[in-house]
């Protein structure tokens, strides 16, 4: 029942009763009107294996789905919140792709996000989740649904085959470097295709190892490089690829702080964060946004949402 990470600001509850929950999520919903404060306060307290001992409580002991009861009780953002909760990781990642493609447009920011900072073992069972929820390769709707060399770099991902060892080739990452280099700020126009050899491929020792070596050979930092030579999705995926591999949790920050900043907020993203990495890291993420932005996430989130689903992104992001 142990949660996801150790760094999560949702931990498990001790003392735990799971038909207990689900008797009082039923009250919370029952007559006139629903008790959302019952709600948040079960729902963030519990990690997502606690979760799913509720819904099958619920079931057992109602007769009906948890997730359908409540997504007739809530609406909007806040209801967004609490189905995701209500998921299993891989099973939300694979929602939320789905969801970013389906109908008109494509929302890229979420193929990005999602793609560019999960392990290989968490691709590949995001892959079968996709299969199994909606009967279509992932891979085959990430196609149809983007294209060119951001669509080629999105494949590369969903092959989950990142070399995940330790090892440093010195002399493979000064020619990486060097490649690189070449492939774009040393020559007119870009082949975007050994960024993504490099890029999609190599370990995250190696990585750090090749981003050195290129400062030293171009005079430029690899983020600054890839804003001058590319634009639009690519520029971004390749971007979030850097940056993960630099500092995962900053990456994360940074969505954030971009999701609340300025006028209006991108919910979408800052749902999806606030959600998935509450059980895993979320500690370390806003403890890099104290760090960047001066500022505690907890204070953007309370100036930037409110009613019930401030409440219950509060509750996520765990205290001051």
């Amino acid at each position: 029942m142990a949660a996801i990470g150790n760094r999560g600001t949702v931990t498990e509850a001790a003392n735990f009763n799971p038909d207990a929950d689900a008797q009082k999520l039923r009250e919370a919903m029952k007559g006139a009107g629903t008790n959302e404060a019952a709600i948040i306060e079960i729902l963030t307290h519990r990690t997502i294996a606690q979760r799913q001992r509720i819904k099958m409580a619920y079931k057992q002991t109602v007769g009906k789905d948890l997730a359908d009861d409540l997504s007739s009780e809530l609406s909007g953002n806040f209801r967004s919140v609490v189905l995701g909760l209500l998921m299993l990781a891989p099973v939300y990642d694979a929602y939320e792709l789905r969801n970013a493609m389906k109908g008109a447009g494509t929302e890229e920011a979420c193929l990005i996000d999602i793609l560019a900072s999960r392990s290989n073992e968490e691709i590949k069972v995001i892959n079968d989740v996709y299969k199994k929820e909606y009967e279509k390769k992932l891979e085959d709707d990430v196609i149809g649904d983007t294209s060119g060399m951001f669509q080629r770099v999105l494949v590369s991902l969903l092959t989950a085959g990142r070399d995940e060892g330790t090892n440093v080739d010195e002399a493979q990452a000064i020619q990486d470097a060097k490649e690189i280099y070449e492939a774009g700020e040393a020559r007119w126009g870009t082949d975007e295709v050994k960024f993504l050899t490099v890029l999609c491929v190599r370990n995250r020792n190696h990585l750090l190892r090749v981003f050195q070596e290129y400062q030293k050979i171009s005079g430029r930092d690899i983020e600054e490089s890839i804003k001058r030579e590319m634009s639009g999705c690519l520029e971004d995926v390749f971007l979030a690829i850097v940056k993960c591999i630099r500092n995962k949790q900053a990456f994360f920050a940074e969505r954030l702080y971009k999701s609340m900043k300025g006028l209006g907020t991108t919910d979408s993203v800052l749902i999806r964060i606030m959600v998935a990495r509450a059980e895993i890291d979320m500690l370390d993420i806003k403890a890099q946004f104290l760090k960047m932005y001066g500022k505690t996430l907890h204070s953007f989130i309370k100036g930037d949402t409110s009613g019930d689903y401030r409440k219950i992104l509060l509750q996520l992001c765990g205290g001051e």
